[in-house]
């Protein structure tokens, strides 16, 4: 691989992050305060790209000529670089033509609930309105730490997908990151009272309910899964950002 073609790969490799980061694609592999960066670092690889395919064809061809000589061995042949070099493009072209899915259900059930690693030790009031609308995280930390003393009888809003639960039945689910989905982990609430059923698992839903004592043991990692006593649920299309 010359420098030419190591240029249009790294060409394609920026413009295809840049393209992620434009739409909502980058979602799925990062946390949505990247994107920044993820476009300087676009935008950095095509310039980069750009100044190399301009300056190799620019420069006078007897310098071309004695790179080439440089590739001789010692037994008067030029030697190629690796064909395995190629492999490079695999990636851009997989972030080009394919969208994998964000972590879902699968990542979920592999994985022990994360909630031992959010611990704090002072919660807020409550969001103003009726449910209030607070994410996965919140309430099972606020269940669990808190023993749902900030939660009262405040009725709550969650959103998540559906997920398999320790004893088979259907639990809540969301997926938080530090950085990028290579760190990611679930955090899960169990469902009761009212609890959705037969719904296929990664099926997005809102769950309207309030705290509940009941827990239940995550045999991945043996954490405690709090539970939420559903009221009303409703069937909903996947977040744009599917992570917390």
């Amino acid at each position: 691989m010359n420098k030419q073609a190591q240029a249009v790969v790294m060409l394609l490799f920026g413009g295809a992050i840049v393209r992620a980061s434009v739409t909502d694609m980058y979602l799925r592999y990062v946390k949505e305060s990247l994107r920044p960066f993820l476009i300087a670092a676009g935008l950095v690889l095509i310039a980069a790209a750009v100044m190399t395919l301009v300056h190799e064809v620019l420069r006078p061809r007897d310098a071309s000529a004695g790179e080439h000589a440089d590739h001789d061995h010692g037994d008067g042949k030029p030697h190629r670089e690796p064909w395995v070099a190629w492999l490079l493009i695999l990636p851009v072209l997989g972030l080009l033509l394919v969208a994998p899915p964000a972590l879902g259900s699968y990542a979920a059930g592999q994985a022990g609930t994360a909630l031992s690693s959010q611990q704090i030790s002072d919660y807020p009031p409550l969001p103003a309105g009726d449910p209030a609308k607070i994410s996965v995280l919140d309430y099972a930390s606020r269940a669990v730490f808190d023993k749902g003393v900030s939660l009262g009888d405040r009725t709550v809003q969650l959103t998540g997908f559906v997920a398999q639960g320790p004893n088979g039945e259907p639990i809540l689910a969301r997926i938080i990151l530090s950085c990028c989905a290579a760190d990611g982990r679930p955090i899960k609430v169990g469902m009761s009272g009212n609890a959705p059923a037969g719904l296929a698992n990664d099926t997005w839903v809102e769950v309207v309910g309030k705290y509940t004592d009941q827990t239940v043991t995550d045999p991945v990692n043996e954490e405690s899964i709090p539970y939420i006593e559903v009221e009303t649920w409703t069937q909903i299309d996947p977040p744009k950002q599917q992570y917390e």
